[in-house]
């Protein structure tokens, strides 16, 4: 058609380039809407991982490589420790020092697949001190968790857990009498689930745990009875966000709780059986590459089935905040109030308030220290006392090769309780080194 003179020809000609041309780019208009569409659903509405954190950062040339299982990689772990602490029995007034020498070995076989995930891991902590051998302990705990991806952005997971532990001589809950260090088995499940699609997210989780302590036994050969102790907690939790931005979401949650104690067990504490929930509202952000956090507040209640407990409710909730001032530095804040269940006589639980702020910075690629800083305070029900702790630590981790580091750790914890029954007031000094091998 181009070689022919025809005006009429040419006209229609030119008509038909011009049709042409309008097809061709209501075409790619089409096509890109369509791609703009992939793009914006192909988009993590809830993902915050722009900003990474000092010890989130990948360091291959620093990290095991494993040994290959098949489908699985083994991951052995070696870590030995040696402590000096001023304060081994966190006493008032007789204050023992001892030094601590630890073995903790650790194996984890992780999965290779491209989808799904299954962890199995087995690990020990086994101490022992210079002079005063009635503080040697031998913990262990075994464990699995796997993941179920069933479709894009949804997914089923779970796990169970058992371990056979010792109560620190720093917990408030722990008889202070007793010769030896309070011994426990604790075992515990979990299975949740997730779905997000779009703006919307709703997540699920269960979890149940179970308390079995050994009695103590005071200087005198008197049994300290810890069946009271002995409880099983049930807790089912819903949440549900809803995304405004792929920066920032909304969400509300709430989660309720079973505390059943084995009542019969003991006859000098009253059954400290009770029901609770919690509701949070709350914001789930990130601001460019610079910091993200979660903030959530709302009711928290604990009623106990017994008359000799008062109920727990009141304000709560939890955050928190991470600042990422260089790629070099990370800045961590976390804040808290929560119930949590007592081991002490007269009192069923108590209301816990916590905040705390953690500074990481890479001095150098295979150097990195930490500073820590956590104040809390805890209100038991029922009796006249509360508690305040303040805790201060240092740390340097100083990584050789992709086998082996070391980290050096000063930790300073100060307790101090008030109240007609309040119970003892301590600090306690450590100072540890740790090598760790790894492969």
């Amino acid at each position: 058609m181009r070689f022919m003179s025809s005006n009429a020809l040419l006209r229609a000609g030119a008509a038909s380039i011009v049709a042409v041309g309008a097809v061709a780019t209501a075409g790619e208009t089409a096509a890109q809407s369509s791609i703009a569409s992939a793009q914006r659903q192909s988009v993590d509405m809830f993902a915050r991982d722009r900003g990474v954190g000092v010890r989130e950062r990948a360091r291959p040339e620093y990290e095991a490589l494993g040994l290959g299982a098949g489908a699985f990689t083994i991951f052995p772990k070696l870590q030995l420790d040696a402590e000096y602490n001023d304060n081994v029995f966190a006493s008032e007034t007789d204050e023992q020092d001892d030094f601590i020498f630890r073995i903790r070995p650790e194996v984890l076989a992780e999965s290779d697949w491209s989808r799904h995930s299954l962890q199995a891991y087995a690990r020990s902590v086994i101490s022992r001190n210079a002079d005063f051998d009635s503080e040697d302990t031998t913990d262990w705990t075994v464990g699995t968790r796997g993941r179920l991806d069933v479709v894009r952005g949804s997914s089923v997971s779970g796990g169970a857990e058992y371990g056979h532990l010792t109560e620190p001589r720093s917990s408030t809950n722990t008889a202070q009498s007793s010769v030896d260090p309070i011994e426990y088995d604790l075992a515990s499940a979990y299975v949740g689930a997730v779905r997000a699609k779009g703006r919307v997210r709703v997540s699920g989780r269960a979890d149940l745990k179970s308390w079995d302590y050994e009695d103590g036994e005071t200087a005198a050969g008197d049994v300290i009875d810890q069946s009271a102790r002995n409880r099983t907690n049930f807790a089912l939790a819903g949440r549900v966000d809803y995304a405004l931005s792929p920066a920032t979401a909304l969400f509300g949650m709430v989660t309720g709780n079973e505390r059943d104690y084995d009542s019969n067990t003991s006859t000098t504490t009253p059954a400290r059986d009770s029901s609770g929930v919690e509701a949070l509202v709350g914001v789930n952000f990130e601001l460019g590459a610079v910091s993200r956090g979660e903030v959530a507040a709302g009711y928290i209640s604990q009623s106990y089935d017994n008359a000799a407990y008062t109920d727990i409710d009141g304000f709560g909730g939890r955050a928190q905040l991470e600042w990422f001032p260089t790629e070099l530095t990370t800045v961590t804040a976390n804040v808290s109030r929560t119930i949590e269940d007592a081991g002490i006589i007269g009192s069923a639980g108590y209301l816990s308030s916590e905040v705390g702020g953690k500074v990481d910075h890479e001095l150098l690629r295979n150097l990195i220290l930490t500073g820590q800083l956590t104040y809390s305070k805890d209100d038991y029900n029922a009796i006249d006392r509360d508690d305040q702790r303040v805790n201060a630590s240092m740390a340097a981790t100083y990584l050789l090769n992709r086998n082996y580091g070391v980290t050096t750790t000063l930790s300073y914890l100060d307790l101090s309780s008030d109240g007609v029954q309040a119970g003892p007031s301590y600090a306690v000094t450590r100072l540890f080194v740790a090598l760790v091998a790894q492969f």
